[in-house]
């Protein structure tokens, strides 16, 4: 077999497979028709942070029920929870206001500006995070770890006590 044919023979293959990926990468060629056709995007849900009662007592939890934690290496309204510890540790965002829900003292919920113009929870000057080791709500698993993450009190002060 000539060395050209051979050539094209194993080229033919490869720019099938290519076209058929780039096919199925891409859009309609009615794109601008089809996001038209879309829902509008919902508007961005209000979140809140109320109380709920647990082991450790009165605690602060978002409206789902998920458990806020303080984290003692912070400063009053500012984050010291990098990259790394934000992927452990995430901060209680929201597009909207955090609205202050059944227990909780809406005179002690504020924010504080994160990087990029995002804005934190928080309470009594504590920035507000969840624990990714917490898999249903009411769990607080993240209590004392490293004895430097607690839970929140309705007062807006640490539990301190074990689990």
């Amino acid at each position: 077999m000539p060395r050209t044919r051979t050539k094209t023979l194993l080229a033919a293959p490869l720019l099938t497979a290519a076209l058929l990926t780039l096919a199925a990468c891409g859009g309609s060629a009615d794109a601008a028709k089809d996001d038209d056709a879309r829902p509008a995007a919902k508007p961005a849900q209000a979140v809140s942070a109320k109380t709920a009662d647990s082991e450790l007592g009165k605690i602060l939890v978002d409206d789902s029920g998920r458990t806020l934690y303080g984290f003692t290496k912070d400063k009053p309204g500012a984050s010291a929870c990098d990259a790394d510890c934000v992927a452990v540790w995430p901060a209680l965002t929201s597009a909207k206001d955090v609205k202050a829900g059944s227990g909780a003292n809406a005179g002690l919920l504020t924010e504080t500006r994160l990087g990029e113009g995002a804005e934190q929870a928080t309470y009594w000057d504590w920035p507000l995070y969840y624990y990714a080791g917490d898999a249903t709500p009411g769990d607080v698993n993240g209590q004392g770890l490293d004895g430097e993450w607690f839970v929140i009190a309705a007062d807006g002060k640490l539990v301190k006590q074990a689990v």
